[in-house]
């Protein structure tokens, strides 16, 4: 049963410094211009990096070359080393590299501008429609009583609602999911729908 969402934040569409595009646009008439000669990292097949990058190649035509890692750290060291030219990295993994210059930040794949990245534009900027976020929430066995289900939801939305606690998400790059429970399982069936569809262009198999 859903509880309660509690945080989404977005990843960064970022590339080696050695790549010739500084906007998004830029980036896409390169890939148009070089088709299946640039390589886009993830963190494993089906990560959050792997669909986010399926849908802007899915809304944009080009044609990236997937590199699967196993976890984050791998697939951002080989970012920086220019051994992958292109990372959709959560925020709170790349925040680093980006303020080292390590890592060229084009783009944040959710709706609206993060306030860790203020002056980073967000893909839908350029790519109407484009939207990308991992997310948290709690849930519970079926069975569980609906009282301790709206028990837990107000606490839970309680804690989101503190001013420490939303300044410390801020500061990573996430945002409070406050909601019902109700409202939690309609997020979760329209996510669910939308990756679907997502998975099944790009073919995507479990490993």
């Amino acid at each position: 049963m859903p509880v309660a969402s509690l945080i989404r934040a977005p990843s960064v569409l970022e590339v080696n410094p050695s790549v010739p595009a500084r906007t998004v646009p830029e980036f896409i008439a390169y890939a148009k211009a070089n088709p299946g000669k640039l390589t886009m990292a993830s963190s494993g097949i089906g990560a959050p990096s792997h669909v986010f990058g399926e849908l802007f190649k899915f809304m944009t035509g080009v044609n990236l070359v997937h590199v699967p890692y196993r976890g984050a750290a791998p697939a951002v060291a080989d970012l920086v080393a220019g051994q992958v030219q292109v990372y959709f990295d959560p925020i709170p993994n790349s925040i680093g590299y980006i303020r080292a210059g390590k890592v060229r930040p084009l783009a944040i794949t959710s709706a609206t501008r993060s306030e860790a990245l203020p002056d980073v534009p967000t893909v839908s900027e350029f790519v109407p429609g484009y939207e990308g976020s991992f997310w948290f929430g709690v849930g519970a066995p079926k069975a569980t009583p609906v009282e301790i289900v709206d028990k837990l939801n107000n606490g839970i939305n309680a804690a989101l609602a503190d001013p420490k606690i939303k300044a410390r998400l801020a500061d990573l790059g996430g945002t409070v999911l406050a909601g019902s429970p109700a409202d939690f399982g309609k997020f979760i069936a329209d996510e669910t729908e939308k990756w679907a569809k997502v998975i099944k262009f790009a073919g995507i198999k479990a490993d």
